[in-house]
C-alpha cells in the first residue's frame, strides 16, 4: 500500500500544475509584443528622420543650384564674332567682395565726342556676356557702328575664373557699379546700362544706389522674389509651395550670404527712376510676367521713357522675333537720349 501510495506522489509531482506552468508563456508574449512595438516605432522614426533628411538634402541641393546655376563657357570674342577690336578687363566690384571680367569694345568714332558715349551690357541669369540667343555679338557691332563704346562682362556665377554665388542682386548690382566706374575711367560721359532677363532687375537695382546711368534699355524685365524665383524653379521641378519655399528660402543665405528679403523688389517696381527708360516685354513671357513691367513702365515720368509691349513675345527673344524693328525703335531711343544728353551739356 505504501508502494502504490508513493508512487501516486511521484506521478502528481511530475504532472504538470496548470496554475503553475500557464503565467510564464503570457508573461512572455506580452514581453515580445511590447519588444515589437518598440522595434515597429523604433523603425518608423528612424524612416521618419531619414525621409525629413532627404528632403532637407534635397532642397539644400535646389538652393544650390540656384546660388551657382551651370553656365556655358564662353564660346568666341568680338573679334572673331563680329571682326571688332577688344580689350580684356579685369576690376574688382564695388563692394571689393568680388572681382569681374569683361570686354572692352572701343567705339569705331574718330570724333572724341562720339567715343565719350558707352553702352554696358547686363546679361541675364544662367547666361553669361555673350548670351547667344539676344544676341549680344549683333547688338555689340550695331552700337560700335553708331559710335558707342560697348562693354561686355560677366556677372560673378557666369564668371569660370572668378567664380561667386547669384545673389538676386545685392552683389550684381555692386559689380555692375564696378563696370560703370571703369567706364567712367575710359573717359564715357554718357552711359547707358542694357539690361536683359534679371539683369535688367540688377540694372534697376543699381539705379538706386548711383546717378551715373544716363539711360536704361531693359529687355525681358525680371525682378527677383522668392516667389518669382519660385515660380521659375516649379517650370523646371515641380515643387509643393509648402514646405519647398519656405525650406529654400532659408537655405539660399548658406550658399550665398544674402536672403531674398534683402532684394528690394517692391522698391524697384514703385521707384520712379530719374532717367529715360525704354522698358520692352513680350506677354508670352513665361518667366516675367509683363504686367510687371507696365507696372514699372506706368511709375515713370520721365518724358522720354516708353514701353514696347510685344504681343506674343517671349522671354529674351523679342530680338529675334522681330530684329528690323527692334533695332529701329532701340536706336531710335539712343538718339533721342545722345539728343537730351546734348542739349543737357550745351546748357
Amino acid at each position: 500500500m505504501s508502494d502504490i501510495i508513493t508512487t501516486t506522489i511521484s506521478l502528481e509531482a511530475l504532472a504538470p500544475h496548470p496554475a503553475r506552468h500557464a503565467s510564464p508563456p503570457v508573461a512572455h508574449n506580452r514581453k515580445r509584443k511590447k519588444r515589437n512595438k518598440h522595434v515597429f516605432i523604433a523603425l518608423v522614426a528612424s524612416m521618419a528622420a531619414m525621409c525629413l533628411i532627404a528632403i532637407i538634402l534635397f532642397h539644400g541641393y535646389v538652393a544650390w543650384l540656384l546660388a551657382y546655376p551651370y553656365v556655358a563657357p564662353l564660346s568666341s570674342n568680338p573679334e572673331e564674332a563680329i571682326g571688332v577690336a577688344y580689350e580684356d578687363v579685369v576690376f574688382a566690384s564695388h563692394s571689393g567682395e568680388t572681382t569681374v571680367s569683361g570686354w572692352y569694345v572701343p567705339a569705331s568714332a574718330n570724333d572724341a565726342n562720339d567715343a565719350a558715349r558707352t553702352v554696358v551690357f547686363s546679361h541675364g541669369y544662367g547666361a553669361n556676356r555673350e548670351e547667344a540667343w539676344v544676341p549680344m555679338y549683333e547688338l555689340t557691332k550695331l552700337l560700335h557702328s553708331l559710335q558707342y563704346n560697348v562693354l561686355l562682362f560677366d556677372y560673378g556665377y557666369a564668371s569660370k575664373q572668378y567664380k561667386a554665388p547669384a545673389t538676386g542682386g545685392r552683389e550684381e548690382s555692386q559689380q555692375l557699379l564696378a563696370a560703370i566706374d571703369y567706364a567712367k575711367s575710359r573717359g564715357a560721359e554718357d552711359i547707358v546700362v542694357w539690361g536683359f532677363s534679371m539683369g535688367a532687375g540688377t540694372a534697376l537695382q543699381t539705379a538706386l544706389q548711383t546717378d551715373e546711368i544716363d539711360a536704361m534699355i531693359l529687355d525681358s524685365l525680371f525682378v527677383p522674389s522668392s516667389e518669382a524665383l519660385f515660380d521659375n524653379l516649379n517650370q523646371f521641378v515641380p515643387l509643393p509651395k509648402f514646405p519647398s519655399l519656405p525650406l529654400i528660402e532659408t537655405m539660399i543665405p548658406l550658399w550665398t550670404g544674402t536672403d531674398f528679403g534683402s532684394i528690394p523688389a517692391e522698391e524697384v517696381i514703385a521707384n520712379a527712376y530719374d532717367m529715360p527708360m525704354y522698358i520692352i516685354h513680350g506677354t508670352q513671357d513665361a518667366k516675367a510676367p509683363y504686367g510687371v513691367a507696365e507696372a514699372i513702365a506706368n511709375n515713370q515720368r520721365h518724358s522720354l521713357t516708353r514701353s514696347w509691349i510685344v504681343d506674343n513675345g517671349q522671354h529674351e527673344l523679342l530680338f529675334r522675333m522681330h530684329p528690323r524693328e527692334y533695332i529701329q525703335r532701340t536706336a531710335l531711343f539712343l538718339s533721342q537720349v545722345d539728343g537730351e544728353n546734348g542739349a543737357k551739356a550745351e546748357a
